[in-house]
C-alpha cells in the first residue's frame, strides 16, 4: 500500500509555494497526499521563524501529531529548521530536520531513516546555500504562488531571514517563463510572484526584476499577475509606470514600511526613509487611483517611544493606502535589535498592535467604499463555504457571492 503524507505550512507565501513543491516531489515518489487533520504515515511541517509564535506553533503541531499518530514519521523543514535544528531535534516525536539546502531532497532522506531512531539533522552552514530551486503552489488554490527569488543580502536589525535562507539568489527568466507556461497549460488564471526580497531579483545576464515583469507581460494564457511584496527602495518608477499600463499586472502592491519614524527606520537598518515611501505611494495613486496598497508595519521595536509610534500612526493615517499587516516586534536570537535599548514592554506592544489593526480596518472600509457601484473583474475561487464562494477583484477587493460551479476559476464582471 502507498504511504500517506500530510503537509502543513507556517508563514509566508514563499513557504506555501515550497510546501506545494515538496508535496509534488513526494507524490512522484509514490506517496499519497492527505489532509493534515487525518492520520498519515508521514507529516511534513514547513516552518517559519519570523516570530516566536511560529516556533510555538511548530511545537504544538508536533504534540498534536504525537497524540493522533504516534507511529508517524515527523519531518520539520523551513526557516526554524535551519536556524535551530538541534532545538527541533529534541522535540519528542520529531524524526527528521531538514535545513535550507536539504529540504528538496526530502524523498531521499525519508528512505534513510527509521522511526524510533534519534532525530536525524540534515543541515549545513547557511553560507554554503547557493542554489535556487524553483517552486510553485498548484491545485492548492486558484491563485498560484510562484517563487522566483530566494534569500536576502539585507541585514535588517530585527530579521533572521538571511540566516535562515542565505544570500539573495534568483531563478533565470528563461526558467520562470517555462514554469509560467506550464501553469498556463494547467488552466491557472493568476500567478503571484514571490520571493524573500523579490525586488532584488537579478540574473547573471544582468537582468533585473523590471526585465522579468516585462517578459511575463507578454506570456499568453495567464490572465493575471500580482507582485507579492516589494521593498520601497526597489520599487522603481519604471515598474510602477509599467504596471499602470499593463493588462496582466494587477493594480495591487504590497510594500513593507515597518515604521513611519525615520529614527526607528535607522535603528532597524532599513534602506530608505519615510519620504521615499510617501513618494512611491504618491506615484502609484497618481497613475492608478484605484490601486490597492498593502503595508507591513512592526510595532514595539526597541527604542520606539510614544512619540515615535504616534509619528508612525499619523504617517499611515495620512497615506492613501488600503490595509496593514501589523506585526508585534518579537525578539529573535542573533539579531542586532537585541542590543537596542530601551525594550518596549509587551503590553505596550500589544496595545500599539491593536491601534494599527483598527486603522487598517478603517483604511480597508474606506478603500472598498470608494469602489462601490463600479464593475470590476473578479476571479472566483473553488471554496464552497455554506453555499457561498469568494474571489478577489483586480484591485484586491474581497467579494463574496452565492456559489456557482461554473464561476470557479473564472473571471467574472462584477458590480461592487
Amino acid at each position: 500500500m502507498s504511504k500517506t503524507v500530510a503537509l502543513h505550512t507556517l508563514g509566508c507565501k514563499l513557504n506555501f509555494s515550497e510546501t506545494s513543491t515538496l508535496g509534488r516531489l513526494l507524490e512522484n515518489d509514490g506517496f499519497v497526499k492527505t489532509d493534515f487533520d487525518n492520520v498519515a504515515d508521514v507529516y511534513v511541517i514547513n516552518t517559519c521563524s519570523v516570530t516566536e509564535n511560529a516556533d510555538k506553533e511548530c511545537r504544538q503541531l508536533v504534540r498534536r501529531i504525537q497524540r493522533k499518530a504516534p507511529e508517524a514519521m515527523v519531518v520539520i523543514t523551513g526557516c526554524y529548521a535551519q536556524l535551530k535544528p538541534k532545538e527541533i531535534a529534541e522535540i519528542p516525536g520529531v524524526d527528521l530536520v531538514l535545513g535550507a539546502a536539504e529540504k528538496f531532497n526530502i524523498t531521499q532522506h525519508l528512505k534513510e531513516i527509521t522511526k524510533g531512531d534519534s532525530a536525524k539533522i540534515c543541515s549545513c552552514d547557511i553560507e554554503d546555500v547557493n542554489t535556487f530551486t524553483a517552486s510553485y503552489s498548484i491545485s492548492d488554490r486558484t491563485r498560484t504562488f510562484l517563487k522566483v527569488q530566494d534569500g536576502c543580502d539585507y541585514n535588517c536589525a530585527f530579521c533572521t531571514i538571511p540566516m535562515a535562507r542565505g544570500k539573495s539568489r534568483s531563478d533565470s527568466i528563461e526558467s520562470v517563463l517555462a514554469n509560467v507556461k506550464k501553469l498556463a497549460a494547467d488552466n491557472v488564471k493568476e500567478i503571484v510572484l514571490t520571493g524573500v526580497n523579490l525586488g532584488d531579483f537579478r540574473t547573471i545576464e544582468k537582468e533585473n526584476f523590471f526585465s522579468l515583469v516585462q517578459e511575463l507581460d507578454k506570456v499568453e494564457g495567464i490572465e493575471r499577475f500580482r507582485i507579492s511584496s516589494i521593498e520601497p527602495n526597489l520599487l522603481s518608477s519604471e515598474i510602477i509606470e509599467f504596471v499602470s499600463n499593463s493588462k496582466k499586472f494587477m493594480p495591487h502592491f504590497h510594500i513593507p514600511l515597518q515604521s513611519g519614524s525615520n529614527k526607528i527606520l535607522g535603528l532597524m537598518r532599513r534602506r530608505y526613509k519615510r519620504e521615499l515611501y510617501a513618494e512611491r505611494v504618491g506615484l502609484i495613486k497618481t497613475l492608478m487611483p484605484h490601486c490597492c496598497i498593502g503595508v507591513d508595519v512592526i510595532v514595539g521595536f526597541p527604542g520606539e517611544t510614544e512619540e515615535d509610534f504616534k509619528e508612525t500612526f499619523d504617517f499611515l493615517h495620512s497615506l492613501d493606502i488600503s490595509y496593514l499587516h501589523v506585526f508585534t516586534y518579537s525578539e529573535r536570537a542573533n539579531t542586532v535589535a537585541l542590543d537596542i535599548k530601551p525594550v518596549v514592554p509587551m503590553n505596550v506592544r500589544n496595545e500599539r498592535n491593536k491601534t494599527l489593526r483598527n486603522l487598517s480596518y478603517q483604511k480597508m472600509q474606506y478603500f472598498t467604499q470608494q469602489h462601490i457601484g463600479e464593475t470590476r473583474k473578479v476571479l472566483f475561487e473553488e471554496n464552497n463555504k455554506n453555499g457561498m464562494m469568494e474571489g478577489y477583484s483586480d484591485n484586491y477587493i474581497k467579494i463574496t457571492a452565492s456559489y456557482k460551479q461554473d464561476w470557479v476559476n473564472e473571471i467574472v464582471e462584477w458590480k461592487i
